[in-house]
């Protein structure tokens, strides 16, 4: 054969390779994403959950039939949760007692409205304005000793 007969042909490349299907490697990143995404979801949601239910229960001592009543059964939450947090916490008195549930952050027990908690149990008379704000701190500490808990 000659150079005159020999038919040269151009370099054919091959096609590139097609992004679909993916690769089984790309499978298991996306499976492995979507997991990561759905026990993120699943734990916040159960947190959210388990927060509503501890709000439920704290927000029910507003049922009582007296103000002291009410002190009282919130005295007894808080006590309950303190219980999780340390174990000898239920057994404080007096301002022992306030000063844990400050917890090193403020003095809302001590010298604020949740001072009502040392007597309000026992009063005959509670007045409506101390007891909506000694509430509203007593519900915050119960979450958060809750939450803390767990």
């Amino acid at each position: 054969m000659t150079m005159a007969t020999l038919v040269l042909r151009d370099v054919h490349v091959p096609p590139s390779p097609s992004w679909w299907p993916l690769a089984p490697g790309w499978w298991l990143l996306i499976a492995a994403i979507v997991l990561v995404i759905v026990g993120v979801t699943a734990w916040r949601l159960h947190r959210h959950r388990r927060r509503q239910a501890w709000q439920r229960w704290f927000d029910a001592t507003s049922e009582e039939n007296t103000p002291a009543a009410r002190v009282a059964a919130m005295s007894e939450l808080l006590r309950r949760a303190a219980r999780q947090r340390d174990a000898s916490a239920d057994r404080l008195e007096g301002e022992a007692w306030l000063r844990f549930l400050d917890g090193g952050k403020g003095h809302a027990f001590t010298q604020g409205p949740g001072r009502l908690l040392l007597d309000g149990g026992y009063r005959r008379e509670v007045d409506a304005v101390e007891l909506a704000a000694a509430r509203v701190v007593a519900r915050a500490r119960f979450l958060e000793l809750m939450a803390g808990s767990r």
